[in-house]
């Protein structure tokens, strides 16, 4: 779950970006005289926005509230209706409730229908961009992306909808691009914020770390900062820190008290700290709040761990049974680990056609085809998830049980003891599995294999026999290794 929390974060500062290049000057509609009054809600919604800025749920829906009732009113005023559409994607990525979607996009048509995309409504089809990303299609949110880029290359919020359909894509060699564009025009909390996604993807973590460390400095708002913070505890999470992490979602969650990303990452390191108590509490919270399909199996896993079996069913439940956007990782390793495996690789090939072919879907694709019994097909998408830069337990996990399964014991005991090394605490269920496959590998033999011994005698040797001048006689040869059946169960996603 390691990065669909994060990616879950940075999608909505991207869909604040969005937010931002719509909002619009905001004008109280009690106007006097006298001094100006201190901003309400809505307003306050809007400075956020223009600053580039997250604004609080309660703002935001402040916001929404004004622009419905402006709106029927104004029914004209496209600027309005675009504003509207790009708050209710916002607040349904926050929130993770998929029935804002639709009236986010009944607003932007609506938008478009005042002022066509051909007079230059820019707002409503960057807005459209960030709905499509929200929505999982990665597809349509680059074309309306490259749409407001290549008419207007210096509008800045356009490049955080690019960056997340580009991941979701696979190419991050653009999503890479469009970084450093977005450094060149913009800077503040949501630059540095995407800087150190970007760094993170590629494995640089103390250099994700750092920028992480620079938005919570330039943060304008508490729910900015308390995003900020989560990011930096999942950071500190993913290396397998879970002491500095439970501070740092602590100190989010004192600033926005039912701040979900920061409940799910304290569960998730009070479990690595052995305080299943609390950690129970709080993904209870984390999920009242933040219902997102990552987090349902990995609360369902921890209660398995536990022997709440039954609990642990009726979250697993929830998760088939549910109505789910962007869910298809977390259905699939659910389907691979807890379920039926084949349903699990039929799910991802469907996403990998779809050109979804980010490090998720390959890591996930090449557990399900793992655990449908195709390992020499998987390794090929576990090589693809691992070698791309992102340091992930999980799949450093999945590709070393992989290759195990193919025989390819040398790289195995490597990506094991990597997955433990990254961090000893990445899943409730499968920290101990990866423990234990790496103990049945054993260390490596001592005598190189036979195909990778030099040819002829070495030559400060020659042919001497055995024992003689220094020569140690030939050890026996080391046992084959027998191939170790495989562990039921999925690490946990964060």
């Amino acid at each position: 779950m390691k990065t669909q929390n994060v990616s879950r974060t940075v999608l909505a500062a991207g869909v604040g970006a969005v937010l931002a290049a719509t909002a619009l000057v905001y004008v109280p509609e009690f106007l006097d005289q006298g001094p100006p009054a201190p901003p309400g809600p809505a307003e306050r919604a809007t400075i956020a926005a223009h600053a580039g800025a997250q604004a609080s749920l309660p703002d935001l829906a402040a916001l929404i509230t004004d622009r419905e009732k402006w709106l029927r009113a104004h029914p004209g005023d496209d600027a309005s209706w675009a504003e509207l559409g790009a708050a209710y994607t916002e607040r349904g990525v926050r929130r993770g409730d998929p029935r804002d979607y639709p009236r986010a996009e009944r607003a932007l048509r609506r938008s478009l229908a005042e002022r066509p995309a051909a007079r230059g409504n820019l707002d409503a089809q960057l807005a459209l961009g960030a709905l499509a990303g929200a929505r999982g299609d990665w597809k349509s949110a680059k074309e309306w992306g490259e749409k407001v880029r290549k008419a207007d290359p210096k509008r800045w919020p356009a490049y955080p909808v690019l960056m997340d359909a580009y991941n979701g894509l696979g190419d991050y060699a653009a999503a890479q691009k469009a970084m450093e564009t977005l450094e060149e025009l913009h800077s503040g909390a949501a630059v540095r914020t995407r800087a150190s996604q970007t760094f993170r993807d590629r494995g640089w973590r103390e250099d994700a770390d750092a920028a992480a460390l620079d938005a919570a400095a330039l943060a304008e708002t508490d729910a900015e900062k308390a995003a900020s913070l989560a990011r930096l505890g999942d950071l500190a999470w993913e290396r397998g820190e879970p002491e500095e992490a439970l501070g740092r979602y602590g100190t989010a969650l004192r600033l926005v008290p039912d701040h979900g990303p920061s409940l799910a990452g304290r569960a998730r390191a009070l479990t690595a700290l052995g305080r299943t108590d609390e950690a129970l509490r709080d993904w209870r919270a984390a999920l009242a709040r933040l219902p997102l399909p990552e987090y349902v199996l990995e609360a369902g896993e921890l209660h398995e761990s536990l022997g709440l079996d039954g609990d642990a069913r009726a979250l697993y439940e929830r998760l088939r049974t549910g109505t789910w956007v962007r869910g298809e990782v977390a259905l699939a390793l659910l389907d691979a680990d807890h379920g039926d495996p084949a349903a699990a690789v039929t799910r991802m090939r469907a996403e990998w056609a779809r050109g979804h072919r980010s490090v998720r879907v390959a890591d996930a694709l090449g557990w399900a085809l793992y655990r449908s019994g195709a390992p020499k097909e998987a390794l090929e998408y576990a090589k693809r998830a691992t070698d791309e830069g992102l340091r992930s337990a999980l799949f450093s996990y999945h590709r070393g049980m992989i290759e195990r399964a193919v025989e390819e014991y040398g790289p195995a005991r490597r990506h094991l003891a990597e997955a433990l090394r990254i961090n000893p605490h990445f899943s409730p269920l499968h920290a101990g599995a990866a423990r234990e496959a790496a103990t049945a590998l054993g260390d490596p033999p001592d005598e190189l294999p036979r195909d990778a011994r030099p040819a002829g005698p070495r030559p400060d040797v020659g042919n001497r026999p055995p024992g003689a001048m220094g020569v140690p006689p030939a050890r026996a040869k080391p046992r084959a290794w027998g191939r170790v059946g495989t562990t039921d169960g999925a690490p946990s996603r964060a």
